[in-house]
């Protein structure tokens, strides 16, 4: 059986840079509350007519090719994880594939939210496992700046939220080469509404209506201390059950490169672990939660600044909306 293994990383985001101060001008907030409570500086948020998800998410993966050494033409399939695709039908993946020029190849969108992408990667893997595919893209990419409240009721996600996409290049190796070691997937949805978008809802008798514009339901919803909560548990639980699934301890872990939820979450998460600065990385603190694209682009990141080398072992965990929450292990 083959083993799948990443060959490259990549990532885009957008030149406009939105500071803490940009914020408490359109609402009631400050760059020492932000600071606080999210680990937050700055944050790049999309400019219309400029950026699309298509647009970041091409930018992304030609630099995880070019890294990769692999042509375009050489990708069997493509996983995109997105919640804010540009069309509400098709899904990215086709977009992405037709800018790419990759013929009539498969592309798959999944919408795991901040889960997103190790879910993409954990599908990608089994693919490559079974022999289907050998070379899979695969993408996590967000727009989630034109869906915040920026008003003073709203400011408690808008200040987390940004847009960024992130790619790699998923190549089959032989099974005694370096690579995935395993991937692990969970959810409960018992939560959902703990964070969330309602609308556009399929189920409402008028799919679009201006009651529906006036309610707020197009608007992002989140019980941040719900969030918070479950995510500590669940982020140590997945983390965990890799290591175990692997008969590794915690102290094998190079490089925990966590969802940026919340520096908060990240550093909680570092301290119960008992992990020294140097084997965890964050980079919200420029780059805001980009959801689906946050561990790519932090990958990508790590990766250009020498924190990961060949051979290391790198743990990747995430928790968000659904809830979902996920961990992957790999050697690098």
């Amino acid at each position: 059986m083959k083993k799948s293994r990443i060959l490259g990383v990549g990532h885009y985001v957008p030149e406009h840079v939105v500071t803490n101060d940009d914020l408490a001008k359109m609402m009631d907030t400050n760059h020492e509350w932000i600071v606080e409570r999210t680990g937050i500086t700055e944050r790049h948020w999309f400019t219309p007519g400029v950026d699309t998800v298509t647009s970041m998410s091409k930018n992304a993966s030609e630099m995880a090719l070019k890294r990769a050494g692999v042509l375009a033409s050489e990708i069997d399939f493509i996983v995109f994880a997105t919640i804010t695709p540009d069309y509400f039908i098709p899904g990215n993946g086709v977009l992405l594939q037709r800018e790419l020029g990759m013929g009539t190849i498969g592309a798959l969108d999944i919408r795991n939210a901040c889960s997103g992408f190790i879910y993409a990667l954990s599908i990608a893997d089994q693919f490559i496992k079974t022999g289907m595919y050998k070379k899979i893209l695969v993408v996590g990419a967000e727009i989630q700046s034109s869906a915040l409240d920026k008003s003073d009721e709203g400011r408690s996600s808008s200040v987390i939220f940004a847009d960024g996409a992130g790619a790699i290049v998923l190549g089959a190796v032989e099974s005694d080469q370096p690579g995935i070691l395993s991937t692990h997937l969970h959810a409960q949805g018992e939560y959902a509404e703990e964070l969330y978008c309602s609308d556009p809802g399929s189920s409402r008798e008028v799919r679009i209506s201006q009651e529906l514009i006036d309610s707020g339901n197009f608007n992002l919803k989140m019980n941040g201390n719900a969030v918070f909560k479950h995510a500590v548990v669940r982020f140590m639980e997945v983390i965990k059950e890799a290591l175990e699934a692997n008969h590794l301890d915690k102290s094998a872990i190079d490089l925990l490169i966590p969802h940026q939820a919340n520096l908060r979450i990240s550093q909680y998460i570092q301290q119960k672990l008992g992990l020294p600065d140097e084997k965890v990385f964050n980079n919200i603190m420029h780059m805001g939660n980009t959801t689906a694209a946050t561990i790519p682009i932090a990958l990508s990141e790590a990766w250009e600044q020498g924190r990961i080398k060949e051979g290391d072992l790198i743990c990747l965990a995430a928790f968000g909306s659904g809830f979902t929450w996920a961990s992957a292990l790999l050697n690098w």
